[in-house]
Protein backbone atom coordinates (compact mmCIF):
# COMPACT_ATOMS: atom_id res chain seq x y z
CA UNK A 1 0.00 0.00 0.00
CA UNK A 2 0.93 3.43 -1.07
CA UNK A 3 1.21 5.99 1.68
CA UNK A 4 -0.48 9.72 1.68
CA UNK A 5 0.78 12.60 2.84
CA UNK A 6 -1.15 15.15 3.68
CA UNK A 7 -0.44 18.42 4.94
CA UNK A 8 -1.85 19.02 8.44
CA UNK A 9 -0.38 22.85 9.14
CA UNK A 10 2.58 25.19 7.77
CA UNK A 11 3.85 28.03 9.61
CA UNK A 12 6.42 30.46 8.18
CA UNK A 13 8.29 32.80 10.71
CA UNK A 14 7.45 36.50 9.81
CA UNK A 15 9.50 39.63 10.55
CA UNK A 16 10.70 39.97 13.90
CA UNK A 17 11.20 35.94 14.24
CA UNK A 18 9.39 33.85 16.60
CA UNK A 19 9.77 32.49 20.05
CA UNK A 20 8.96 28.93 18.86
CA UNK A 21 7.33 26.93 16.02
CA UNK A 22 3.63 25.61 17.35
CA UNK A 23 1.50 22.64 16.44
CA UNK A 24 -1.65 22.25 18.09
CA UNK A 25 -4.69 20.23 18.30
CA UNK A 26 -3.49 17.62 16.36
CA UNK A 27 -6.29 14.80 15.50
CA UNK A 28 -5.19 11.11 15.70
CA UNK A 29 -6.93 9.82 12.28
CA UNK A 30 -3.51 9.29 10.79
CA UNK A 31 -1.12 6.65 10.90
CA UNK A 32 2.16 8.50 11.25
CA UNK A 33 3.29 12.39 10.95
CA UNK A 34 6.09 13.87 9.30
CA UNK A 35 7.32 17.10 10.16
CA UNK A 36 9.80 19.09 7.91
CA UNK A 37 11.87 21.71 9.02
CA UNK A 38 13.51 25.15 7.11
CA UNK A 39 15.06 27.04 10.09
CA UNK A 40 17.60 29.38 11.57
CA UNK A 41 18.66 31.09 14.97
CA UNK A 42 19.25 34.14 16.67
CA UNK A 43 21.89 32.75 18.20
CA UNK A 44 25.23 35.17 17.88
CA UNK A 45 27.59 31.95 16.68
CA UNK A 46 27.45 29.95 13.66
CA UNK A 47 25.45 27.27 15.28
CA UNK A 48 22.74 26.41 17.62
CA UNK A 49 20.52 23.39 17.78
CA UNK A 50 16.94 22.68 18.36
CA UNK A 51 14.73 21.08 20.49
CA UNK A 52 11.13 19.46 20.89
CA UNK A 53 8.75 19.16 23.08
CA UNK A 54 5.32 17.33 23.10
CA UNK A 55 1.58 17.92 24.29
CA UNK A 56 3.06 21.01 26.52
CA UNK A 57 6.34 18.88 28.12
CA UNK A 58 9.61 18.85 27.42
CA UNK A 59 10.33 15.38 29.85
CA UNK A 60 11.15 11.96 29.04
CA UNK A 61 12.53 12.59 25.56
CA UNK A 62 16.07 10.52 25.25
CA UNK A 63 18.05 10.19 22.20
CA UNK A 64 21.20 8.46 20.37
CA UNK A 65 23.11 9.79 17.82
CA UNK A 66 25.28 9.46 14.70
CA UNK A 67 26.96 12.56 13.05
CA UNK A 68 29.46 13.87 10.74
CA UNK A 69 30.98 16.92 9.23
CA UNK A 70 32.35 17.89 5.76
CA UNK A 71 35.79 16.65 6.84
CA UNK A 72 34.65 13.22 8.57
CA UNK A 73 32.74 11.16 9.84
CA UNK A 74 32.30 9.84 13.28
CA UNK A 75 29.63 8.11 15.52
CA UNK A 76 28.42 10.33 18.68
CA UNK A 77 26.80 6.94 19.83
CA UNK A 78 26.08 8.06 23.04
CA UNK A 79 22.39 7.67 24.74
CA UNK A 80 21.32 10.71 26.37
CA UNK A 81 17.98 12.80 27.68
CA UNK A 82 16.98 16.03 26.56
CA UNK A 83 15.26 17.72 24.06
CA UNK A 84 17.84 18.10 21.19
CA UNK A 85 16.68 17.57 17.81
CA UNK A 86 20.20 18.55 15.43
CA UNK A 87 22.39 21.66 15.43
CA UNK A 88 21.10 24.69 13.24
CA UNK A 89 22.28 27.83 11.53
CA UNK A 90 23.15 30.10 14.09
CA UNK A 91 22.77 34.50 12.83
CA UNK A 92 26.68 34.45 12.19
CA UNK A 93 26.80 31.39 9.61
CA UNK A 94 26.58 32.72 6.09
CA UNK A 95 23.79 34.55 5.48
CA UNK A 96 19.77 33.21 3.58
CA UNK A 97 21.36 29.40 4.83
CA UNK A 98 19.23 28.05 6.38
CA UNK A 99 19.40 24.17 8.26
CA UNK A 100 16.79 21.42 7.36
CA UNK A 101 15.21 18.27 9.21
CA UNK A 102 12.72 15.87 8.86
CA UNK A 103 11.44 14.16 11.36
CA UNK A 104 9.38 10.91 11.22
CA UNK A 105 6.54 10.00 14.16
CA UNK A 106 5.30 6.44 13.44
CA UNK A 107 1.92 5.43 15.58
CA UNK A 108 2.23 8.70 17.12
CA UNK A 109 -1.80 8.33 18.37
CA UNK A 110 -1.00 4.57 19.74
CA UNK A 111 -0.83 3.98 23.79
CA UNK A 112 2.67 3.03 23.84
CA UNK A 113 6.20 4.88 24.02
CA UNK A 114 6.55 6.95 20.88
CA UNK A 115 9.94 6.64 19.09
CA UNK A 116 10.94 8.52 16.04
CA UNK A 117 13.58 8.93 13.91
CA UNK A 118 15.59 12.52 12.59
CA UNK A 119 17.23 13.48 9.51
CA UNK A 120 19.30 16.93 9.61
CA UNK A 121 21.70 19.05 7.94
CA UNK A 122 23.04 22.27 8.52
CA UNK A 123 26.06 23.78 6.26
CA UNK A 124 27.65 27.42 6.48
CA UNK A 125 28.55 27.58 2.77
CA UNK A 126 31.49 29.17 3.61
CA UNK A 127 34.04 27.13 1.96
CA UNK A 128 35.92 26.39 4.97
CA UNK A 129 36.58 23.21 7.38
CA UNK A 130 33.75 21.86 8.93
CA UNK A 131 31.05 24.01 6.68
CA UNK A 132 28.75 20.96 6.76
CA UNK A 133 27.49 18.68 9.44
CA UNK A 134 24.61 15.75 9.22
CA UNK A 135 22.85 14.27 12.09
CA UNK A 136 21.11 10.95 12.12
CA UNK A 137 18.90 10.73 15.26
CA UNK A 138 16.76 8.12 17.11
CA UNK A 139 14.63 9.24 19.61
CA UNK A 140 11.79 8.01 22.40
CA UNK A 141 9.49 10.25 24.13
CA UNK A 142 8.53 7.82 27.08
CA UNK A 143 4.45 9.04 27.38
CA UNK A 144 1.82 6.71 25.84
CA UNK A 145 -0.32 9.65 25.43
CA UNK A 146 -1.00 10.16 22.15
CA UNK A 147 0.59 13.05 20.81
CA UNK A 148 -1.78 16.49 20.19
CA UNK A 149 0.89 18.65 19.95
CA UNK A 150 4.51 18.89 19.01
CA UNK A 151 6.42 22.30 19.82
CA UNK A 152 10.01 23.25 17.91
CA UNK A 153 12.43 25.86 19.53
CA UNK A 154 16.06 27.48 19.54
CA UNK A 155 18.28 25.23 22.30
CA UNK A 156 20.01 28.90 23.23
CA UNK A 157 18.82 31.50 21.00
CA UNK A 158 15.69 33.11 21.87
CA UNK A 159 14.09 33.05 18.20
CA UNK A 160 14.02 31.55 15.15
CA UNK A 161 14.54 33.73 12.47
CA UNK A 162 11.88 35.50 9.61
CA UNK A 163 10.88 32.44 7.07
CA UNK A 164 12.22 29.55 9.20
CA UNK A 165 9.40 27.24 7.99
CA UNK A 166 8.18 24.00 9.65
CA UNK A 167 5.01 21.85 8.09
CA UNK A 168 3.59 18.78 9.51
CA UNK A 169 2.22 16.31 7.43
CA UNK A 170 -0.10 13.49 8.56
CA UNK A 171 0.48 10.34 6.69
CA UNK A 172 -2.61 7.62 6.17
CA UNK A 173 -2.13 4.11 4.18
CA UNK A 174 -4.31 4.56 1.12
Amino acid sequence: MANTYEAIATVTVGSGGAASIDFTSIVGTYTDLCLKISARTNRSASNDYLKIGFNGGTTGITYISLEGNSTSAYSFNTSAAGQFIGEVNGDTSTASTFSSFELYFPNYSGSTNKSYSIDSVTESNSGTTNSAFTNLTAELWSDTAAITSIKVSPGVGSLLLQYSTATLYGIKNS
